[in-house]
C-alpha cells in the first residue's frame, strides 16, 4: 500500500476515533450481542442482527485505521522552513480574480477533509493546482464548472 499523506491533527484524530471504537464501541457491541442472545432464537432475533451488523461496522473500521495509521507518512508543517512555496499542510490565502473574494484552505490528506472548515484535500482540483506554487503568482483551477482563476494572497506553515 502507498503512504497515505497526513498532517499531526489528522493522524491524531484517527487514533483517538481507533481508541474509541476498541475502548468503548466494541465493548458495548459485544454486550449488546450477548443481551441480545438471552432473548432466544437467533434465527428471528432482530436485536442479535443489529449487534452484529454494528460489529461488522466496527470491526472494519478498526482494520481501515489501523491500515491507514500504519501507512501513514505523517508531516509536520512546524518542522518545515517557510519559503512562500504551496505545500502540503499549508495555509493558503486565495483572492478570486473575478468577484475579488478571498477564501483560504488548508491542504489536509484526504480523511481530513472538510470543505467546511475549509481544508482541502490534498487529491482536489483546488490543492492539485495551488501545490508547488509561490504568494503572488497566479493560478488557474479546472474546477466542475469551469476555468477558474486566482492570485496566491499569502501562504502560511501553521
Amino acid at each position: 500500500m502507498n503512504q497515505i499523506p497526513m498532517t499531526l491533527r489528522g493522524a491524531e484524530k484517527l487514533r483517538k476515533e481507533l481508541e474509541y471504537l476498541k475502548n468503548i464501541n466494541r465493548p458495548k457491541i459485544i454486550q449488546a450481542i450477548a443481551n441480545a442472545r438471552e432473548y432466544g432464537d437467533l434465527k428471528e432475533n432482530a436485536e442479535y442482527h443489529a449487534a452484529r451488523e454494528q460489529q461488522g461496522f466496527c470491526e472494519g473500521r478498526i482494520l481501515e485505521i489501523e491500515a491507514k495509521l500504519a501507512n501513514a507518512h505523517i508531516i509536520d508543517i512546524m518542522q518545515i522552513s517557510p519559503n512562500g512555496r504551496v505545500i502540503f499542510g499549508a495555509t493558503v490565502s486565495l483572492q478570486h480574480l473575478n468577484n475579488k473574494e478571498i477564501k483560504v484552505y488548508r491542504i489536509v490528506g484526504d480523511d481530513e477533509a472538510d470543505f467546511k472548515q475549509n481544508l482541502i484535500a490534498i487529491n482536489s482540483p483546488i490543492a492539485r493546482g495551488l501545490i508547488g506554487k509561490e504568494e503572488g503568482e497566479i493560478v488557474i483551477i479546472q474546477t466542475p464548472r469551469g476555468k477558474v482563476e486566482y492570485q496566491i494572497l499569502k501562504v502560511r506553515y501553521l
